[in-house]
């Protein structure tokens, strides 16, 4: 699914290697009462993982409108770091989508999506990544036991704290297993 790209031009000259994850959620839950959590910047630290450190930077309230910056503070493995995105695309109450200007990755395109589906509303997120130096060998194993495995856990806690958020039961089955690769 194509949408709007980081607006930094990658150089010529070095190759990104890019990859891509795909989650959908369904949740018995209508499509404006699940847009509007979404939609407010500040519930991001709801569904994001503890260890992460999540904290919103910018003041808040935030208005989200194409061209909205906020800044956060995360951690990678307890080291702080700033994250900067900027919202690219908003379309109430079907998508938004989200670029990383300044951050841990050398790009990172987040989509969010939701559908009306089966009397609830589908969950959909589409996230293009790379990492820095991702041209120089060894960096796909990186990516395949550390980051991966790191964006799986922070899914897999985003579902739970989506369903919890919503006041329904937990799932079954933990995990992402509705994750795709592309």
């Amino acid at each position: 699914m194509p949408f709007e790209r980081n607006k930094q031009p990658l150089s010529p000259i070095v190759r990104q290697d890019i990859r891509s994850l795909h989650q959908e959620q369904w949740v018995a839950v209508p499509l404006a009462q699940v847009f509007d959590f979404f939609s407010n910047a500040e519930n991001l630290e709801k569904v994001t993982p503890p260890w992460v450190g999540f904290r919103i930077l910018t003041e808040c309230p935030i208005v989200m409108r194409p061209g909205t910056v906020i800044d956060y503070e995360v951690k990678i493995h307890r080291i702080p770091m700033r994250w900067r995105s900027e919202i690219t695309e908003w379309e109430p109450p079907h998508y938004f989508s989200d670029v990383q200007l300044k951050g841990p990755y050398a790009r990172w395109n987040h989509r969010h999506s939701f559908r009306e589906s089966n009397g609830g509303t589908l969950v959909i997120d589409d996230v293009e990544y790379a990492l820095p130096f991702s041209w120089v060998p060894g960096t796909g194993l990186v990516e395949r036991f550390f980051v991966k495995p790191e964006l799986d856990r922070i899914f897999a806690h985003r579902r739970s704290a989506l369903r919890t958020q919503f006041g329904l039961p937990p799932e079954e089955k933990e995990g992402p297993n509705e994750e795709r690769a592309q």
